[in-house]
């Protein structure tokens, strides 16, 4: 590895050199800086300083294993607080298991520890302490934190199912380590001879069977000289082992040295006590903290070094790692191994153990987009124990998740389970019972009786099978945009039933899938509401946020035609007007109205504030839109944007999102864009191309192969791509195939300066679309 010293005196020595000697020297390939320790570069505090007005990621540092069962996460808010870490805070109340997938989401199964010394406060506000991000280290696999109230530095290292803790103590007559249990109904139970505390953790925001448990076992490695208990209202019980009720937790104390270490090895289980300690012997057993740091940190060696970055700027390799640890989090492993080494989990949905795997806290409307399209090509295996979870969930509940967290929650729309199905199938992944999926997925698009919840199934589907679109007179609100992603499910299930042999079906949903021409209002330009009568709702305000559209308006929502944007580009008047509204909504001002919800909801104020007129990044919604160019043969205008856009609004800092991160897809999005591709149709195995970032990445795919991209002459001001070769053959087309990445090879841009209008303008080089592909 060359230093940053050596590479002064050779550019110092270079001035001295003849003229054709530095043209030569500028040609060779820059010099890569990256190390081979990946996990060094991940800051899991990328979007922690966020809150309920704001959101630059509401993400929270989680320390975990790749998609575990539980994370980790320190604690500067109150109980049930969704914002449980917010970077501006100063003061830490625990380090707490979590579950929670999201703020607007909340936890579930929750309890936390914290050591104190001296007058025992153990109030959640009163125990509190000062802390500084000076004396605080987070990482993926570590995290500590120096309690500076008590002069004390409490840190964790993960499992799948467990993790270690350790405090270190100063010189005390009166140290106290703390296990708050949490609300809604919880126990602790003090064994002074075993030195363990076990117990269980019931709060939940929803989405949980009544027998719903999340059973815990800590181990320490120091004997109790003192044990309380509280009970509700903070009820302190001296010289008590046992607590059970709304809220209770456990207090164990000691006199230690200065310096003194005590360890706690802890597990849980949705299942039973017994599988509680099966998880922290199997997943901890004898080992010490660093044994189960270093496997921790190995875990994520081994996912981040399937994409090996050789660049110079490493603070977009920070940010590239940063984001790619949050897109292998979620989905939730919620399943276990039991005695005998099967995977069982805990049902979400029934309350019942049960054979096979399960995943839970993941809402598909965001994640459909490119997280799972990620999963296809880089996780076949992982996806296909993800859709074998899928068909136990319908086994269990009756229909396909939406929102999972834990089991079936009443938040966001779309029938996008249909659409993470398909595209997995389709991209060749195989090992799970697709029959039943597509009888669940074709349940979705008929039934509407018996939904457990309205996020379930289709809202408002008899109105849209009948009449090709949710009215907006139905009293169904967000119809515009859940009748643009039936039509987009509709098109997915098109596509699997073609592939099964089911001719009659694909053929009435391949109808089905043209249904978002109905919601073309040919007169303002957009997607537009409509009532029963076929008549146009009105007075109708293209920037009106909510009402017709989910968190956002129809600037925003009209390019959610993901399978067919040649017939969106007709509707809209061809080429030229295409691109022409492109422009518009990134060059004009950020405008809006935000009358429905009464207030500037975060989503509004987050495209506002970052000067690219309504394009709103940090929202779900229009994230596609810049590859959309590629459909109007001027790639380049979406190269310079989607350049911006990464610069601009990424970067691996605390307020490093543009708006929410929601469970890997903001993420995603960067991940695939700094790559130089994205699937814009999820179930198409495409992917358009962009502008990539770096100067090479190798990805070790899952049969082998390996793919390498590289890109010459690529600058800060070179976001125009003006040749793409790959195995040497250039490419005429503006989007490479699922097929052809996974044969592996060389992928090769030339970069540029200026824009090259000549490459791909031609009318047959565009993407898949269903109009011109059928």
């Amino acid at each position: 590895m060359i230093t940053i010293k050596q590479l002064s005196l050779l550019a110092a020595f270079s001035l001295v050199l003849p003229a054709c000697s530095q043209q030569q020297n500028q040609q060779q390939a820059p010099v890569n800086l990256v190390q081979q320790d990946l996990v060094s570069y991940v800051n899991p505090l990328m979007g922690t300083d966020s809150k309920f007005s704001l959101s630059n990621g509401n993400t929270y540092p989680a320390v975990a294993t790749p998609w575990g069962m539980h994370f980790w996460t320190p604690m500067t808010a109150a109980m049930g607080d969704g914002w449980t870490y917010k970077y501006r805070d100063d003061t830490i109340r625990g380090i707490k298991q979590t579950h929670q997938p999201s703020p607007w989401l909340n936890d579930y199964g929750a309890f936390s520890l914290m050591a104190v010394t001296g007058e025992l406060k153990f109030e959640q506000d009163k125990r509190a302490s000062w802390f500084s991000h000076k004396a605080e280290t987070s990482g993926p696999d570590y995290y500590s934190v120096y309690l500076a109230d008590y002069d004390v530095t409490a840190e964790v290292a993960p499992t799948e199912r467990a993790a270690q803790f350790r405090f270190t103590f100063p010189d005390n007559q009166h140290s106290y380590i703390l296990l708050d249990a949490f609300d809604k109904g919880s126990k602790v139970q003090i064994i002074p001879a075993e030195r363990k505390i076990i117990g269980y953790a019931r709060n939940n925001h929803g989405g949980v069977p009544d027998n719903f448990h999340n059973y815990f076992v800590l181990q320490f490695d120091k004997d109790f000289e003192l044990t309380h208990t509280w009970g509700d209202n903070w009820a302190l019980q001296h010289d008590s082992t046992q607590s059970e009720g709304q809220h209770v937790g456990a207090i164990i104390g000691f006199k230690t040295k200065k310096g003194e270490q005590v360890q706690v090895k802890v597990a849980s289980s949705f299942i039973s006590p017994e599988q509680a300690e099966l998880n922290l012997q199997r997943e901890i057993g004898k080992d010490n903290f660093e044994q189960t740091r270093s496997k921790a940190r190995a875990s994520w060696q081994a996912e981040l070094s399937k994409i090996r970055l050789h660049d110079q700027d490493l603070d977009q390799v920070r940010t590239f790692y940063s984001t790619l640890y949050r897109v292998l989090l979620f989905p939730r492993k919620f399943y276990e191994l039991d005695a005998k080494d099967q995977v069982v989990h805990y049902s979400p949905y029934n309350g019942q153990v049960l054979p096979g795997y399960m995943f839970t806290d993941n809402g598909f409307w965001d994640t459909f987009r490119a997280v799972f399209p990620f999963f296809s090509l880089m996780y076949p295996e992982l996806n296909s124990q993800i859709m074998q979870g899928l068909v136990n969930t319908y086994h269990e509940s009756g229909w396909l998740p939406e929102w999972a967290s834990p089991g079936h929650r009443d938040v966001m729309i779309g029938s996008n389970s249909t659409n993470i199905i398909a595209d997995a199938y389709m991209k060749g992944v195989r090992g799970f019972d697709i029959d039943t999926l597509y009888q669940a997925m074709k349940k979705n698009a008929e039934v509407d009786a018996g939904r457990p919840v309205k996020s379930v199934g289709r809202e408002g589907v008899n109105y849209y099978n009948q009449l090709g679109y949710v009215p907006y007179d139905s009293g169904i609100h967000e119809n515009v945009a859940r009748s643009l992603e039936y039509a987009f499910a509709d098109f997915n299930l098109s596509q699997l039933a073609t592939a099964l042999g089911k001719t009659d079906d694909a053929a009435l949903f391949l109808k089905r899938a043209h249904n978002y021409q109905k919601l073309f209002d040919a007169q303002s330009g957009w997607m537009r509401g409509k009532n029963q009568d076929g008549s146009f709702q009105s007075p109708f305000n293209p920037l009106k946020w909510g009402d017709a559209f989910t968190e956002g308006n129809a600037l925003h929502y009209s390019w959610s035609v993901f399978h067919d944007i040649a017939g969106l580009k007709q509707l809209m008047g061809g080429d030229q007007a295409f691109v022409a509204k492109l422009d518009q909504v990134f060059e004009m001002p950020p405008v809006f109205d935000d009358s429905y919800y009464g207030f500037t909801i975060h989503e509004i104020r987050e495209m506002q504030i970052v000067n690219m007129g309504n394009y709103a990044h940090g929202n779900q919604p229009i994230q596609h839109m810049l590859y959309l160019y590629n459909y109007a043969g001027q790639p380049w205008k979406g190269e310079a944007r989607l350049r911006e856009v990464m610069d601009k609004l990424y970067a691996a800092t605390p307020d490093g999102y543009a708006g929410d991160e929601d469970n890997g897809q903001t993420s995603a999005w960067y991940v695939f864009s700094a790559l130089g591709f994205y699937p814009v149709t999820p179930g198409v195995p495409q992917y358009v191309l962009g502008s990539p970032l770096f100067d090479k990445a190798v990805l070790s795919l899952p049969n082998g192969k390996q793919l390498t991209i590289s890109a010459s002459n690529n600058l800060a001001d070179h976001p125009y791509v003006q040749q793409v070769q790959l195995n040497g053959q250039t490419q005429t087309q503006s989007w490479l195939s699922h097929q052809a990445l996974l044969q592996g090879g060389e992928l090769q841009f030339s970069m540029g300066a200026a824009p090259n209008q000549n490459r791909l303008a031609g009318p047959d080089t565009a993407p898949y679309s269903m109009s011109t592909s059928h």
